[in-house]
């Protein structure tokens, strides 16, 4: 089992190093561009009000934090947090403007953090790629403050038969789309595929309520393309 985990650890670093200086555009090709309008959304279900506090797990180039700020006109305290060293650096420099948003280089799994310290907790389009997702929703609950939420954004499983003969019949090409982006089909080899194997949107729910949090619900977007789940801390 550990070597498992180390094995999918070491395989989710070296893919996000190939991509990190071309993610906004590889996450345009594996959601037609629709991904923009669903973080939108997601911070829409979020509705975080002035002054409340963003821990924004798997943070990649820093867009969930931007938008959580833009949100409350930067009169927030944002943590960002990222393990790869080119994402982490990516999204620091994309970031640097707005001095309310710090940076940790840290797993999902083990965060450097205090009990109870922020009002929401946000992960998107990573909770696939953590090495355990167990130990990343008991952090998740850890680090929020009594009655703070819990909201991940991620593919998930289309509930049209029509859409999901379409996109699984793009899904194909996507590898080979990524050849030509960042010279290499590999990444998006894994990516694809780890959207395959991943838990349906009732399956993730009963995890996310397994590991503490209540009232879990979702919402899919794109008739299930992507769906938000949310959770509260009690």
């Amino acid at each position: 089992m550990k070597s498992t985990i180390q094995d999918k650890t070491k395989l989710v670093n070296s893919v996000f190093s190939e991509v990190y200086d071309k993610y906004d555009l590889m996450n345009d090709v594996m959601s037609l561009g629709i991904h923009r309008i669903w973080k939108d959304k997601f911070i829409d279900w979020m509705n975080p009000s002035r002054n409340s506090s963003l821990i924004d797990v798997a943070s990649g180039t820093g867009d969930i934090a931007k938008l959580f700020s833009l949100r409350n006109k930067n009169f927030s305290t944002i943590t960002c947090v990222e393990p790869n060293d080119g994402m982490f650096k990516k999204g620091k420099s994309n970031l640097i403007k707005f001095k309310n948003i710090k940076w940790i280089k840290s797993k999902a799994e083990i965060l450097p953090i205090a009990d109870n310290m922020y009002d929401f907790y946000s992960i998107s389009y990573g909770i696939r790629n953590v090495s355990d997702i167990n130990k990343t929703l008991k952090e998740a609950y850890r680090v929020l403050k009594p009655g703070g939420r819990f909201m991940c954004l991620e593919f998930s499983k289309i509930d049209n038969e029509l859409l999901n003969f379409l996109y699984r019949n793009y899904s194909k090409a996507i590898p080979t789309l990524g050849k030509y982006i960042v010279g290499s089909s590999k990444p998006y080899e894994y990516l694809i595929s780890s959207i395959d194997a991943f838990y349906n949107q009732e399956q993730l729910l009963e995890i996310i309520s397994k590991n503490g949090f209540t009232n879990v619900e979702y919402r899919n977007l794109s008739n299930g393309i992507s769906a938000i789940h949310s959770g509260w801390k009690i």
